[in-house]
Formats: structure tokens, sequence, C-alpha cells
């Protein structure tokens, strides 16, 4: 099974990473789609404030460099 993963995953952490923001994403925009009631938006908000949004950018950019550079180092 694990080979099969790897496998769709083209052996590589950055696609996994890719691939794991995309379906975050596609959830997260579903989510705000069907919760629009105001109640269920300002707990997501007071969850996930939007002030610290270019925050979650940068991390999400180290760990996209820090396995690219793993993978490259390992060629």
């Amino acid at each position: 099974m694990w080979l099969t993963i790897k496998t769709w995953f083209k052996d590589s952490e950055t696609i996994f990473w890719a691939r794991l923001q995309v379906f975050a994403g596609a959830a997260a925009a579903a989510a705000m789609a069907l919760l629009a009631d105001p109640s269920v938006h300002a707990a997501i908000q007071s969850v996930l404030d939007p002030a610290y949004v270019p925050y979650y950018l940068i991390a999400f950019g180290l760990v996209t460099e820090f396995l690219r550079r793993r993978r490259a180092t390992d060629l």
C-alpha cells in the first residue's frame, strides 16, 4: 500500500505538499460556500484570523522550499 501511495505522488514530498494544499484550498472553498451562516463564518474567522494570512503564506512557502531543497540534495 505504501508503494502505491508513493507512486501516486511520484515519490516526491513536494508533489504531496502541493496536492495537500490544493485539497485544503478546495475543502475551505467548499466549506465557505456551504456554510454561509454568519455564526459559522465568525467561528471560522476566530480560528483562522485574517490578519495572520500573510504568515500562513510565509510558512507554506518555507515548507515548500524545505521539501524542494531536500529532494534536490538527494539527487
